[in-house]
Parts: C-alpha cells; sequence; structure tokens
C-alpha cells in the first residue's frame, strides 16, 4: 500500500489536513473550514457564495432608510398617544409595536423589490431608530418618564422586528 502524501492548508502552508473544500478541491485546514449542510468549504469559496445572496443595490439602501424613517415616525407618534390610556395603553404598545415592525418590514421589501444585504437590513434598522428619534426627544425634553418608557418598549419591539422579517430568521419552524 501506499502512503497518501502529506497536504498542507493554502492559506495556512504549515498545517497539515486531510479536508478539501468541495468547491474547489483546494486543502484547508480546521480554521480555513466553513461548515455547510453538503460538507465544508473554504473561505473564499464561502465569500463567493454570500455574493449571490446579497442582492441589493446603492438605492435600496436610501429608499429602505426613508421608508422605515417616515413609517417608524408616524408608529412612535401613535406610541405617544396610546400610552396615555392606562392599562390598555400598554397592551397596546406591546402588541402595536410589532405589528409596525411587520408593517414597516413589508413596506421596505415592497420598495426594495426583496432584494437583500445585511448591510440592508442594518440600515433599514437605523431607520427606525432615527424616526422615533423626534418623538424620543420631545419626551425627553418634556420630562415625560412613561412617555419615554413607551418609546424605549417600542423601539425594543419593533426594530429587531423589522430586521428578523427582512431577514428571514425564524425562532420556530
Amino acid at each position: 500500500m501506499t502512503e497518501p502524501a502529506i497536504q498542507y492548508c493554502y492559506a495556512h502552508p504549515t498545517r497539515e489536513t486531510s479536508l478539501r473544500c468541495k468547491r474547489c478541491d483546494r486543502p484547508i485546514c480546521t480554521s480555513c473550514a466553513v461548515s455547510t449542510p453538503t460538507g465544508y468549504i473554504c473561505r473564499d469559496c464561502m465569500r463567493e457564495r454570500q455574493k449571490s445572496f446579497d442582492t441589493a443595490v446603492w438605492y435600496d439602501f436610501v429608499s429602505g432608510f426613508i421608508i422605515a424613517g417616515l413609517l417608524s415616525g408616524l408608529a412612535s407618534f401613535l406610541v405617544t398617544f396610546v400610552g396615555g390610556i392606562g392599562f390598555i395603553g400598554w397592551l397596546l404598545i406591546f402588541l402595536g409595536s410589532s405589528v409596525a415592525g411587520g408593517i414597516i418590514a413589508e413596506a421596505v421589501r415592497a420598495v426594495t423589490r426583496r432584494r437583500r444585504s445585511r448591510a440592508l437590513f442594518l440600515t433599514v434598522g437605523a431607520g427606525v431608530v432615527f424616526g422615533a428619534l423626534p418623538m424620543l426627544l420631545l419626551q425627553l425634553l418634556s420630562g415625560n418618564i412613561f412617555g419615554l418608557i413607551f418609546q424605549a418598549i417600542y423601539l425594543v419591539i419593533a426594530a429587531p422586528m423589522v430586521y428578523a422579517r427582512l431577514s428571514g430568521i425564524q425562532l420556530s419552524r
């Protein structure tokens, strides 16, 4: 029997390995290997693969930020009025914040024509926070502590909801 030739990682020439990238067939060490459902691939192939999923163009960032900011500003304005109702207001803020996050995400998805990018999702999340800032500052300057709490609840629920809806994160299947 012949012994197999010793292979070294393409990125780390001093590390012996028996792994190979399933896409380009280069030898890779365990620190360079990226696990996929069908095997290991190298980081370069992973970057190439990721580019096919990032489809957003430059104007998607602008339009997504603007739409998220405007709708978030409207939702934040409504939170101010609903918060004064009492216990029912608290309940409406919790439920309404998640609904507002869903509406904002679907509006952005429609405007961007379902194009995707992690940077786009983060930009839209920043738009949600930016849209709520005027009402947040108004509550802060007026000294309304409950108004600040309501705005914080809105942001804590709505911003992650928008990110999760746009990125496709599922908490359950």
